[in-house]
């Protein structure tokens, strides 16, 4: 997909950021160490660490910096992998990894707000805590368990009920809920811009409007081919995710692409923003189709969920999503929604971060299945310590070959209906 086919989406966070010149696009051939396609949160923080060490680096992506979900997303920053119950987990991975990716999954939020500390990111940080509000009582049953399960390892999890869940989420629409302290939130076009800038600044190159047409190897060196130009690299690095396409063909029968969408308000008054996550939480729930928000420095609102998109790339289900949130937060009734987007993102099988070496020199990390503010960071952290030679047994995530997703082709005809029947169960059970 090229940047010159499809325009930014009219996202707040394009309204909010800072103006940023684009980055030029590759225009003739280039040698580099570690070559990099997609300009995300996982190429960006791994071209950040690898210049950092001192190697050559160059990052392509048909777009820009943040052009795909991750400068889409709704910008919650939340620890620990989603659906999977530490036992879960330990029964996917194994004994032997078990801990190392439990471990990388509780300090992934704080990994992120340390390295947006370290290099100054301005992208609005902050870490005042994520609370997941429970819609039935099976929710709430199985958030207890895990919630003890997790605090064995550190969580530092705590269930909140009654008075105690409404003073902090501002709407009665929730009886209990759990609060994950480590939890936060970012602009994160901003933080995709701010990686960017940092790693530029230790000598990483970046080119926008550069989709990669051809990737081959030969005599061990691949060779990554471009409109105007290719690059050579010893190694590269695939970060395209939930944007995953042709280059490599098999790549995308790996993943689900999912759509969430978000919409923001215009700025609130006072009286009203003040009765909104009043301490500055970040909110989801526990339904099958999830809710997500948070207010803005501002005073807007932002709420997120699941949307569809069409093949020409328009996107459904905004009006679900206003029902929705005045539905949770009455408070909103008359307010302005002014902006609605949003991007794609990779659901694996497992619901797992997949780690992939499908030939020498070749490594690709995607499937962050809604957790990929935190995650991808993770992600990209790993795959430079891959690239540099760390040894496999040394890294959270387990290498793997690509395999496809059960019933994929199914599955994707049956979205919107599937969609549809969650809706209803989640509606029946609340």
């Amino acid at each position: 997909m090229s940047i010159t086919s499809v325009s930014w989406p009219a996202s707040l966070w394009l309204h909010t950021a800072p103006s940023s010149d684009p980055n030029p696009p590759l225009k003739d051939s280039l040698r580099t160490d570690v070559a990099i396609i997609g300009a995300g949160f996982t190429g960006l923080r791994a071209a950040l660490a690898l210049a950092e060490a001192g190697s050559e680096v160059a990052v392509i992506d048909s777009g820009d910096v943040g052009w795909g979900a991750s400068g889409r997303n709704g910008g919650q920053v939340n620890p620990m992998l989603p659906f999977n119950s530490p036992a879960q987990l330990q029964k996917r991975v194994g004994s032997a990894r078990f801990e190392q990716l439990a471990v990388a999954s509780l300090n992934s939020a704080d990994e992120l707000f340390t390295l947006i500390d370290k290099y100054q990111i301005d992208c609005q940080a902050r870490q005042a805590g994520w609370l997941r509000v429970l819609h039935s009582d099976g929710a709430r049953r199985k958030a207890e368990a895990d919630l003890h399960a997790w605090n064995r390892f550190g969580a530092a999890m705590e269930m909140l009920s009654g008075t105690g869940l409404l003073q902090k989420t501002g709407t009665e629409a929730y009886g209990y809920g759990v609060l994950t302290p480590r939890g936060g939130a970012v602009q994160p076009l901003m933080l995709a811009r701010g990686v960017a800038h940092a790693a530029k600044a230790r000598g990483a190159r970046i080119f926008g409007q550069t989709p990669a047409q051809a990737l081959e190897r030969r005599d061990g060196i691949w060779t990554i081919r471009t409109p105007h130009g290719a690059i050579t690299s010893e190694q590269v690095i695939v970060a395209t995710n939930g944007y995953s396409a042709a280059l490599l063909p098999d790549l995308p029968k790996t993943i689900i692409p999912m759509t969430p969408i978000q919409i923001a308000t215009a700025p609130l008054p006072d009286s009203v923003a003040a009765e909104i996550l009043p301490e500055g939480h970040t909110i989801s729930d526990s339904r099958r189709v999830i809710m997500y928000a948070r207010r803005e420095p501002d005073n807007r609102m932002v709420y997120g969920g699941l949307g569809r998109m069409d093949k020409r790339g328009g996107l459904s289900g905004f009006d679900w999503l206003k029902r929705d949130a005045c539905r949770v937060y009455p408070q909103l009734e008359q307010a302005e929604w002014s902006h609605e987007w949003g991007g794609t993102i990779a659901i694996t099988d497992d619901h797992l971060p997949h780690l992939h070496e499908p030939e020498p020199g070749l490594l690709i990390g995607l499937g962050y299945n809604g957790r990929g503010v935190a995650m991808s960071h993770v992600m990209g952290r790993v795959l430079a310590e891959r690239a540099l030679g760390a040894p496999p047994e040394s890294l959270p995530f387990p290498i793997t070959p690509p395999r496809r997703f059960p019933l994929r082709a199914f599955k994707l005809a049956g979205m919107g209906t599937a969609i549809r029947a969650m809706r209803l169960m989640d509606r029946l059970e609340r």
